[in-house]
Formats: C-alpha cells, sequence, structure tokens
C-alpha cells in the first residue's frame, strides 16, 4: 500500500489500533514515520496514542518533534508529566520548544507550576513559548505577579512581550482617522529648514517618509563643522519626522558610506559609515529596524577607486568600486500589528492599492542612477516607484524633508498619492517651482509653493483638518 495522507487518515480512523501496527512495521523507515506523524492532522477523540510517546525518544529529532507535536493534541494529564520530564533531557531547542508549546496547548491549571519553572529557561524562545502558555491563566494573579517582573529581563523580546501584555499605555485615538492627513500638508512644498517647517506640523500626519539625507561635506549644499554635528543634525530631524508619522508606519532612509577626499598625498581620505552610525539613533527615539535594501548601481556609473590598485596590485592597497547604497527601512514601533494598518483601509482602497505582478523580491535592487544638471543626487524614479507602492496606499500622504528636484513628489502623485516636501536650498526650491508649468512634474495636481511664513499662516487659517 502506498504511503499517502488519504491512506493514514483512513488508518487513524480505524479500530484495533491499526496505525499503531503500521507504524510498527515500518522498520525503522524514518523518513516514513516523519510522513505519519507530520499528516497525523486532528486526532479523533479517545485516539490511541500510547504509541506516539516511545517515538518522542527516538534517536531522530524529526521524529521526535512530529511525536511532540501530536502528543500536545492528546488531552492527557500524563501528556504534562511525560514533557515536562522531556525538557529536562531534550537538547534540540526546536523541540524544546515544541514541548513547552504542547504542554500550553493542553490549557491545564496542573501545568502552571511547570510553566512557570519553565520562566528561568536560559533560551529566552522558551521563555517567550512559556509565557505564551501562561497567558492562557491571566485571570489568576498569582501568574500575572510571576509574569510582570519579566518586563526587567535580560532578553529584549520577552521585555517586549511582557510590555505589550501588562505595561503599554492606551494610546489616545488620533485627532484624524489613520487613512487621512490634514489639507495643509496636501501637495505642497515649503521653502525652509525641515526642522523649523515640521514644528509646524500636527503629530501623526505622515504616512510615509521616503529620503536621502544631504552626505556629510560631500556636496557643496551640505557643510557641517563636525561629523557629529551633522549626526545630531539628523537625529534632531528624524526625531520630528517620528513624531508626525502616523502609528506603525515606514520611513525609509537612503544613504551610504561617504569619503571625504584627502588633503595631500602625506595624508588619508576619511569614510565615514553613515548608515551605521545614524541606526542606534534611530532605535533609541523609536524606530523599529525592520529591512535593509541595497540599491545596487552599474560599476561605470561611480567613481572609478580602483585605477591605483590596478597598477600596482599591492596588499593592502585594495579599493573597490563603491556600486551599492542602502535603503534602511524603518517603522514607528507600535504594539499593534501590520494588519491592523490595513485593517483601517477601506477595501476599495486595499484592492486598488495592491502591487502588480513583477514586484522585486530579493532585498538587493538593480537600478541605474539618474542624473541631473541642478541636484547631483537625484532619486532615480524607478526607486521612488518600488518605496512608495510597497510602503503606501493609495491617497496616503509621502514625505521627503529634503526635496531636492521633487522626485519623490512627482512619483507620488502619478502613483495617486499625496506628497509634501520640504527643501531648504534656494535653487532647488525654485528649480521645483518652475517644473509647475503645463505637462511638467506637478501638472494635474494643485501643487502651492510656500515660504515658510506663507505655511505657518496657512496652517493656522485651515479648518478643514481632515479632508481626504
Amino acid at each position: 500500500m502506498e504511503l499517502t495522507k488519504n491512506y493514514i487518515e483512513e488508518l487513524k480512523n480505524s479500530p484495533n489500533g491499526k496505525l499503531k501496527s503500521f507504524v510498527g512495521q515500518l522498520n525503522g523507515d524514518n523518513a516514513k514515520v516523519v510522513f505519519v506523524l507530520e499528516n497525523l492532522g486532528k486526532l479523533p477523540r479517545n485516539f490511541d496514542g500510547e504509541w506516539i510517546y516511545d517515538l518522542a525518544n527516538d534517536d531522530n529529532a524529526k521524529i521526535r518533534l512530529g511525536a511532540v507535536k501530536n502528543l500536545g493534541k492528546l488531552k492527557d494529564e500524563k501528556v504534562i508529566t511525560f514533557l515536562s520530564r522531556q525538557i529536562q533531557s531534550e537538547e534540540d531547542t526546536t523541540i524544546r520548544r515544541e514541548i513547552v508549546s504542547s504542554i500550553g496547548r493542553q490549557r491545564n491549571p496542573i501545568s502552571k507550576k511547570i510553566l512557570l519553572e519553565i520562566l528561568k529557561d536560559e533560551d529566552p524562545k522558551i521563555v517567550c513559548q512559556a509565557i505564551r502558555a501562561l497567558l492562557v491563566f491571566r485571570k489568576d494573579e498569582k501568574i500575572i505577579e510571576q509574569l510582570k517582573p519579566l518586563v526587567n529581563h535580560q532578553n529584549e523580546m520577552v521585555r517586549t512581550v511582557i510590555y505589550k501584555e501588562f505595561f503599554a499605555e492606551k494610546k489616545e485615538k488620533s485627532a484624524i482617522p489613520h487613512t487621512e492627513t490634514y489639507s495643509y500638508l496636501k501637495n505642497k512644498v515649503v521653502h525652509g529648514d525641515v526642522r523649523d517647517v515640521l514644528k509646524n506640523v500636527e503629530d501623526e500626519s505622515i504616512h510615509l517618509t521616503f529620503t536621502s539625507p544631504p552626505y556629510y561635506n560631500a556636496r557643496d549644499y551640505s557643510i557641517y563643522p563636525s561629523y557629529q554635528a551633522y549626526l545630531d543634525f539628523l537625529a534632531e530631524v528624524f526625531k520630528e519626522i517620528h513624531r508626525v508619522t502616523k502609528e506603525g508606519r515606514f520611513l525609509i532612509v537612503n544613504t551610504s558610506p561617504i569619503i571625504i577626499p584627502r588633503i595631500s598625498r602625506q595624508h588619508s581620505s576619511k569614510r565615514y559609515p553613515i548608515p551605521f552610525d545614524i541606526h542606534n539613533d534611530l532605535m533609541k527615539m523609536g524606530w523599529e529596524f525592520i529591512d535593509d535594501i541595497i540599491w545596487l548601481k552599474s560599476e561605470a556609473s561611480v567613481k572609478n577607486r580602483n585605477a591605483g590598485f590596478f597598477q600596482h596590485r599591492k596588499p593592502l592597497g585594495y579599493k573597490p568600486n563603491a556600486i551599492t547604497e542602502y535603503l534602511m527601512v524603518y517603522r514607528k514601533e507600535t504594539t499593534r500589528l501590520i494588519d491592523w494598518n490595513i485593517r483601517e483601509y477601506d477595501k476599495k482602497i486595499v484592492e486598488e492599492s495592491k502591487v502588480k505582478d513583477g514586484y522585486e523580491t530579493s532585498n538587493v535592487w538593480k537600478i541605474d542612477p539618474t542624473f541631473n544638471k541642478v541636484h547631483s543626487a537625484v532619486f532615480p524614479i524607478e526607486l521612488c516607484k518600488r518605496v512608495i507602492q510597497y510602503y503606501s496606499f493609495e491617497g496616503d500622504i509621502v514625505f521627503d524633508p529634503f526635496g531636492g528636484s521633487g522626485t519623490v513628489g512627482r512619483t507620488a502623485k502619478a502613483l495617486n498619492r499625496l506628497f509634501f516636501l520640504t527643501e531648504k536650498d534656494d535653487n532647488y526650491f525654485d528649480y521645483m517651482k518652475k517644473q509647475a508649468k503645463p505637462n511638467a512634474m506637478f501638472d494635474e495636481v494643485k501643487t502651492e509653493f510656500l515660504e515658510l511664513s506663507e505655511f505657518k499662516t496657512l496652517k493656522s487659517n485651515d479648518t478643514n483638518t481632515a479632508s481626504n
């Protein structure tokens, strides 16, 4: 008889221990035993599972794992006693986690003492599994008294779980619905320092921020007295962006290490790891790290650093051509899951915003850079398209605090999003303003170019605070 899921189902529901007998006749064929265990499915009442206990002590880890999973389906106090002994001798961490899970699935009060003891385990994943099982008994004050102190556990995952369950403050309802924003922000380009502009923006106004900060002392428009001053500036900006970002929404920062050339042959150049240095600041201010995406450029498009090494080939002198930049993806920390954000939208919007076939499946995006006579570091439209499509819905507002030539705004408009840009540099602001002509980047969208004072006045006169 061929071993299939249907045959296992037939044996499972047959009387007289046919399944037990069948497994016993497999004569150590581990693959078949594993197949049986993985396809048992829901067990019928009064199922004779005595034969599974023996398999929980098998030499094969996959067999032990399958046995433990199925023991958890048997509603029997004997299972709890047996598994509480097994976890003490089991060395495989995956099986140990499954043991705790199977004990928890019993939902039997006699497991409380066992699970409380497991909280002392050195493996934080085991501890988290035990917490999950104990939360079934959250009406038991003694259990809660044991769980709450774990908010000070050395492991961050354990702390996060306990904080969410017992200490997270109930968030006040936002002034406007999650899917909406203020009309004074819609399709506006404001001329001024982003820090000054954001002081006039309400909390939780922005759905997505995508930006490339000015490089440290690498362009004429980005001169700072020191590297630390540069990092402090970015921290100040991103802290304000965190405030104005809606709960659980995203910040994508495009940046890369930068090289400051040497002043003479007697001195060396200096390389600054910008994305790595700003990361810790972002985490501290409440951004949760989600992904790192690599923007891969063609080698012909970047400065050649390899010419000297090509000639001499001497070790220590190797310098690769820098053909990558980072898109660091962060989400505003929240105890709510992504699904909550999605459910806030009308089903029609969700459907219309779905990403079409042909999307990028990896975290390496091969996109050629774009060059512009006005701006020396222009976003490629394809890069903007991917970010905006993957991290926002139609009708959302997309923010770029360093607007530059306005690519984020133009792309947002083309994708049926709103945009809000700020730009300090006179030349870039004027360039965007000049593009606001028929058949140009902002056609078909009512865009306003405002000085900071005008923006403040617009906000104060804006009585329609939640139009969409």
